[in-house]
């Protein structure tokens, strides 16, 4: 069964996997969201970084949140 967004999946993982095999453990979270947004334009991965989405509960926005990628 082939998923919908399964090509994009595997080149997200593929990223992060390879951030964490160039940088390992350690380092404060930013570094590796730099590392990645480069991961991400090397890829050709479309993205925007720090997007604040509204949040809904039954139909209604109630508040907003910053996400680190919107891809």
């Amino acid at each position: 069964m082939e998923l919908k967004y399964s090509e994009i999946t595997g080149k997200i993982i593929g990223a992060a996997i390879e951030v964490h095999k160039t940088l390992g453990n350690g380092f404060q979270e930013v570094i590796y969201q730099r590392a990645l947004e480069l991961e991400f334009q090397e890829n050709g991965i479309d993205f925007v970084r720090e997007f604040e989405m509204p949040i809904f509960y039954k139909g209604e926005q109630i508040s907003t949140r910053c996400v680190d990628f919107l891809v």
